[in-house]
């Protein structure tokens, strides 16, 4: 009888075992992991963060939920990208991200296995990131948006706006992957318009304020700032100095425009971002990067300052003001 009662025992403890709970590491999968690789500071390009997580939760991913993101920023030290591309790697997130052209080259050096998706203003097969856009094989696609292209069209509509200008200058970074490419079109352009152009290089702090005293030792009438992650963190101070100086200015930023910049002209990157972010929520479904063509936004705006035109002594042409998508008052 004793023995029964012991195997009774032993088979009800055996059940009540099987219908315990699991721990809670056991209930939850783990929740993958995006690596996101910035080449400035975080807070500069919180706009299209967010943009990049409204593409996510478009694919149906919430950080907190259902992923989780490493972040890494370069602070536009773009000499740091390549070793936090690797420590991300070596995290074995499930997606790296690579937010602009410079981060999304150290990616692609990086890694031929972890799956890459890119946001870069730059042509992605020039710059050696993919094989075509419609076919980008191996690991890697992304978003590619207009800027690289647009170069032209800033010299072209600041002569607009100051027809009399017979020399500009153009605001760079050499170590931006796009530069030589940039550089070239912007002088092509200017000779076209009969102006003389001078490139400046700024790639770390000192330079910009090299750059901007060299505007007014150059007597130069009008400035195109070409976008790049570390000229865009420093925006404001670019604007405000061009203003004081009396040196119209043209950007590729919104940002900069507000800031006091004369115009602006530039494809959308909040549009490019929350493309990546979508991109990047099929990846982790399990789409590869090979199958998914390199998207192209297309979007650009055209934003002008009359504010800053006032204290510059300029006004618009009508038929200039009537292409703007914002007028800043």
């Amino acid at each position: 009888m004793l023995d029964l009662r012991r195997r009774d025992f032993i088979t009800l403890l055996g059940g009540a075992a099987a219908a315990w709970p699991l721990p809670a590491s056991a209930q939850q999968p783990t929740m993958p992991v995006i690596g996101l690789l910035g080449s400035t500071a975080a807070a500069q390009w919180e706009p299209y963060v967010a943009a990049f997580l409204q593409g996510l939760s478009d694919a149906d991913f919430v950080v907190g939920r259902n992923v989780t993101i490493e972040y890494r920023w370069a602070e536009g030290e773009y000499g740091r990208l390549p070793t936090m591309a690797t420590d991300l790697i070596q995290h074995q997130v499930n997606v790296l991200a690579a937010l602009t052209t410079p981060a999304a080259v150290a990616a692609k050096a990086a890694t031929a296995t972890t799956p890459i998706v890119f946001t870069t203003i730059g042509d992605p097969v020039q710059i050696g990131l993919v094989a075509s856009l419609r076919r980008p094989g191996a690991n890697v696609t992304g978003v590619t948006y207009l800027n690289v292209e647009l170069g032209p069209k800033l010299v072209q509509l600041l002569h607009e706006a100051v027809p009399t200008v017979s020399t500009m200058a153009a605001l760079v970074n050499p170590a931006n992957p796009n530069a030589d490419i940039i550089s070239r079109d912007l002088q092509v352009a200017a000779k076209m318009l009969g102006l003389e152009l001078h490139v400046l290089n700024a790639s770390i702090d000192r330079d910009i304020d090299t750059a901007l005293s060299a505007l007014v030792q150059l007597r130069v009438g009008g400035l195109v700032v070409v976008t790049d992650a570390f000229i865009n963190s420093r925006g404001e101070q670019v604007a405000a100095r061009a203003l004081r100086d009396k040196v119209p200015a043209i950007f590729q930023s919104r940002a900069f425009a507000a800031a006091g910049g004369l115009m602006s002209y530039a494809g959308s990157a909040s549009d490019a971002y929350r493309q990546a972010g979508v991109y990047t929520g099929r990846v982790l479904k399990g789409e590869k990067p090979a199958d998914l063509p390199v998207q192209q936004s297309t979007k650009v705006e055209l934003i002008v300052n009359l504010k800053t035109a006032k204290a510059l002594g300029l006004s618009f042409p009508l038929s200039l003001l009537g292409r703007a998508d914002e007028v800043i008052e």
